[in-house]
């Protein structure tokens, strides 16, 4: 699962490997090893990792259940406007 996230979320930032790994200072072996589930990144660089990616250690492992959306920095303003966007997609899907 961790594997899969992190593929995930690095193709939703369009990034490839070697700018993930460029942003993490890590390697672009320990990117593709972690992507092929060959190897695990340590608890820090995991810590590193949901950081970068504005998620939680329980999303990234697919512990979570539900997702959330990193608003640390943002206005009440923006907040607000996030909220509205998101309310938006869900009527327009169909979903409440």
């Amino acid at each position: 699962m961790l594997y899969e996230n992190i593929r995930k979320l690095r193709k939703l930032r369009h990034l490839s490997q070697v700018e993930l790994a460029e942003c993490l200072h890590v390697s672009k072996q320990c990117v593709s090893n972690w992507e092929n589930d060959n190897i695990l990144p340590s608890v820090e660089m995991l810590v590193k990792i949901a950081k970068f990616f504005g998620v939680s250690t329980d999303a990234l492992l697919g512990i979570e259940t539900h997702n959330t959306v990193c608003v640390d920095g943002l206005t009440e303003e923006e907040v607000d406007h996030i909220k509205l966007f998101i309310a938006d997609l869900k009527h327009a899907r169909g979903v409440e």
